[in-house]
């Protein structure tokens, strides 16, 4: 009786509980100096992590609770997979294309080879073990290669200058037009077959990788966004999602995958007090 009276509890906390949800960081600067040099009061010199706020405060937004990878050895990553309930991987700069047996293009931005191992490593266990991914800019890039896809490198090459991946406008501020296919999970969660986003990219999916389906397209036929097959929560937008966050549409993308999170979490749960 006691059991099982701690049982429910337990239900209960974990009900009311927000789903842990990691966050990659896929982009590492050097550390700012102040004024024209390092002072004697001022950190050594050193690389520093960085991910903009905007990602983490849209998962709080909706309910979720962000936490913020360090790119750590792959070594790490079944810790990670084992203790969160979904999984977000964010933007940042190029991936090497030595990562999908690629040949550098011109081109080509910098790169963080030892970056995309990690996050290469995060994205295949959050597959293994079937946490609910949600994909953004480069994070479409990198699930799309961790699935045995390639990359246009350069896309003004693939697409033409029709459409301007680039934008110079804020992040808040769409600027181009994306076609939405009525079937898949993204147009049921934006409830629209056409939207409108940012842009701030110069790669994009070119082979698809497996199990990965397009559903959005810019007019210049540049893929958007790529659904996972099946019923598991994997999607992917080419757009920065999170700087568009006080729009509902784009908004319900990131509750939409916290609640796949939570669900997740509660099944979890359920399974270990049944074993």
């Amino acid at each position: 009786m006691r059991f099982e009276a701690g049982a429910a509890r337990l239900r209960g906390d974990v009900r009311r509980a927000r789903p842990l949800i990691a966050v990659s960081t896929s982009e590492i600067r050097e550390a700012a100096t102040t004024g024209t040099g390092a002072v004697a009061e001022g950190e050594p010199p050193r690389r520093d992590m960085v991910l903009g706020l905007s990602y983490l405060r849209a998962i709080d937004r909706v309910g979720g609770v962000p936490v913020v990878l360090p790119p750590l050895g792959p070594a790490a990553v079944e810790a990670i997979v084992e203790r969160v309930d979904g999984v977000c991987l964010s933007g940042g700069p190029d991936i090497d294309p030595a990562a999908y047996r690629g040949a550098d293009h011109p081109a080509l931005g910098p790169t963080e080879p030892a970056l995309d191992a990690f996050e290469l490593a995060l994205a295949r266990a959050a597959d293994e073990r079937g946490l609910p991914i949600l994909a953004i800019c480069r994070g479409l890039q990198l699930l799309n290669v961790a699935r045995g896809g390639t990359l246009h490198q350069h896309l003004p090459e693939a697409a033409g200058d029709r459409i301007v991946h680039r934008q110079a406008d804020p992040v808040d501020r769409p600027t181009h037009w994306v076609r939405v296919h009525s079937s898949g999970r993204l147009a049921a969660i934006l409830a629209r077959q056409r939207t409108k986003v940012n842009s701030f990219h110069h790669q994009a999916a070119a082979d698809l990788g497996h199990g990965l389906t397009p559903v959005a397209w810019a007019p210049d036929g540049t893929i958007e966004a790529l659904e996972g097959v099946g019923e598991r929560f994997v999607l992917a937008v080419q757009w920065h999602a999170e700087g568009l966050v006080d729009r509902p549409e784009q908004r319900a993308l990131f509750s939409a995958f916290v609640d796949a999170s939570a669900a997740r979490s509660l099944g979890r749960a359920d399974e270990a007090l049944a074993g």
